[in-house]
C-alpha cells in the first residue's frame, strides 16, 4: 500500500480496536501488518483478500502451533478488510533451532491433514507464475534469457514434485515462524496450499530438513528450485511492493542459474 492508504488503513484500525496505543507498522506489501498493544491486525483492500478462509483454517488448528485469531470476524470498513490477531512480542536474537523449527512445521503438517478448506494446488500457483511471465506486461523488467531460465523452471520442477500430497501452509519461512512463549507458532496461513510437505520445507532454512521427518530429498531439490523461481516472478511483477524487490529478484535469479547448472 502506498503512504495515503497506509494512514487510511491505520485509523480504520485504531478506530476498529477503539484503543488510544499508538499503531505500529509491521510490514507493508499486498497487504499491511499493524500492531496496537496487545493486537496485531492484518488489513487489505476490499476483495483482495483470502481472510474468510485464512480464519476458518486457524480455527480448525486451534491448539497447534498457529497464532490464533482473537475473532472469527472479517471487519470490513471504508474500503479495507481486516482481521485481528493476537500479537506476540519477539526478538529478532531469538533464533530457532532447526530441530525446533522441524518439529513445529511436522505438528502443522499433521494437524493440516485433518483440515477440511478449499484450496489450490502448488501447481495451480505455478501456473499464476507462468501467466505472468508469459504477458510482458506484467513483467516488462524481466530480460529474455531470465524468463526463459524461470518459465523452464517452474514447468520442468513442477512437474517433478510428485508423491503424497496434503493441505500446507505454503509459505512457511522464518518470518512466518515466530518464537513465542508458547514455542514457534506459524502466522499468514492465507497461502495455504496442496502438494508435497517437501514444498513446505523448501522454505525453511536448509539445515531444517535434517530433522523433518522421512523427507524425499529428490523432492525436496527440486521444491526448493520451485520454490525461487516462484518467489522471482513475484518480485518482478508490476506493481510487487517489497521493499528493494527488483534488486532481489535480480540476485536470486543469479542463484536460480548457479543452482540450475551445476
Amino acid at each position: 500500500m502506498d503512504a495515503p492508504d497506509i494512514e487510511r488503513a491505520t485509523a480504520v484500525v485504531k478506530s476498529l480496536v477503539g484503543t488510544a496505543d499508538d499503531a505500529v507498522l509491521l510490514s507493508n506489501s499486498n497487504k499491511i501488518i499493524v500492531r496496537l498493544g496487545d493486537v496485531l491486525a492484518r488489513v487489505a483492500f476490499d476483495g483482495e483478500h483470502g481472510f474468510p478462509l485464512e480464519l476458518e483454517l486457524a480455527r480448525q488448528l486451534a491448539g497447534g502451533p498457529v497464532v490464533p485469531p482473537l475473532s472469527d470476524v472479517v471487519h470490513e470498513r471504508d474500503g479495507f478488510a481486516i482481521t485481528l490477531w493476537k500479537y506476540y512480542e519477539t526478538s529478532t536474537q531469538q533464533a530457532i533451532a532447526p530441530a525446533e523449527y522441524a518439529d513445529a512445521l511436522a505438528r502443522l503438517h499433521a494437524a493440516m491433514r485433518a483440515a477440511d478448506v478449499p484450496a489450490p494446488h502448488v501447481r495451480d500457483r505455478v501456473r499464476e507464475a507462468e501467466a505472468k511471465l508469459m504477458d510482458r506486461a506484467l513483467t516488462p523488467e524481466v530480460s529474455d534469457a531470465d524468463r526463459a531460465l524461470l518459465l523452464t523452471t517452474l514447468r520442468e520442477r513442477s512437474a517433478a514434485i510428485a508423491g503424497p500430497t496434503q493441505l500446507l501452509h505454503g509459505e512457511p519461512h522464518p518470518g512466518n515462524l515466530l518464537a513465542t512463549p508458547e514455542g514457534p507458532l506459524f502466522i499468514d496461513l492465507e497461502t495455504m496450499c496442496h502438494g508435497p510437505v517437501e514444498f513446505d520445507l523448501a522454505h525453511a532454512p536448509a539445515p531444517v530438513a535434517a530433522h523433518y521427518p522421512d523427507a524425499d530429498l529428490a523432492v525436496l531439490h527440486d521444491s526448493r528450485l520451485l520454490m525461487l523461481a516462484m518467489v522471482i516472478t513475484w518480485r518482478w511483477e508490476v506493481g510487487d511492493q517489497l521493499p528493494n524487490g527488483m534488486t532481489l529478484a535480480a540476485e536470486w535469479t543469479a542463484d536460480l542459474r548457479t543452482a540450475t547448472t551445476h
